[in-house]
């Protein structure tokens, strides 16, 4: 699905990612892991072409992100607040991100209907708007927004890391579900790697911008990031 070849961003003369080549694959989860100023976050904003590359390229199912605009139609994502729009309500946001994926109120109403739980009860029809919700339920509602579009491939940027424990365990088998059940290529960045380790089929460990491990997920992957994060 997402090829990189030779891609780097750099920030004052120092690299802020610099990754020689990467592909991700369909109903693949890969988790994204490294200490604060690995490049976690500017990896994310190259792929969706929020920030220009000094060099290299990226291709989502063949075509370059920067040259074309098809692939917009099945990426989604969410990394911060800045991707809500903190003067409405949940429900008008719901609806106004499922208008621009051409759905009707009603295709909304059902779609949100079946996250009641996750939701926990906290956020529909309580009259507020997004920005008097905690942080942990501005990231619900903007994962669940992210994910109206039916997207193929889904960019989340520390979704744990406000959410708590039920929730976190809620997220945590929604994901594993959306890469089995829709074939969707998952990214996940995350401090938590008891949580990446467990979702994730794929790892990838980051430091100073470059992709400096790619590792299976699950039991083995959760030992060798404590090891690798013991002695920095």
């Amino acid at each position: 699905m997402i090829q990189i070849t030779n891609l780097r961003k750099t920030y004052q003369g120092v690299d802020a990612v610099k990754i020689d080549h990467l592909e991700l694959y369909p109903g693949e989860v890969i988790g994204l892991v490294g200490n604060n100023g690995a490049g976690k976050t500017t990896f994310f904003r190259l792929l969706l072409d929020l920030i220009r590359r000094n060099e290299g390229e990226i291709l989502s199912k063949g075509n370059s992100i920067t040259e074309t605009e098809g692939w917009k139609s099945y990426t989604a994502a969410y990394i911060d607040e800045g991707f809500l729009i903190d003067y409405l309500t949940p429900e008008e946001f719901f609806y106004f991100v499922g208008k621009l994926n051409q759905l009707s109120k009603a295709d909304v109403d059902d779609f949100i209907a079946t996250y009641h739980v996750f939701f926990d009860g906290a956020i529909i029809n309580k009259g507020k708007y997004i920005r008097d919700f905690s942080k942990g339920n501005q990231f619900k509602i903007g994962i669940i927004a992210a994910l109206l579009g039916r997207p193929e491939l889904l960019i989340l940027d520390e979704p744990f890391a406000n959410l708590d424990p039920s929730s976190q365990l809620r997220l945590v088998d929604m994901i594993k579900s959306m890469a089995t059940d829709y074939k969707m290529c998952i990214i996940v960045s995350s401090h938590d790697i008891n949580h990446v380790s467990e979702v994730s089929s794929r790892i990838l460990l980051m430091e100073k911008g470059s992709i400096i491990k790619d590792i299976a997920g699950g039991d083995a992957a959760y030992s060798e990031m404590v090891d690798y994060f013991k002695i920095r």
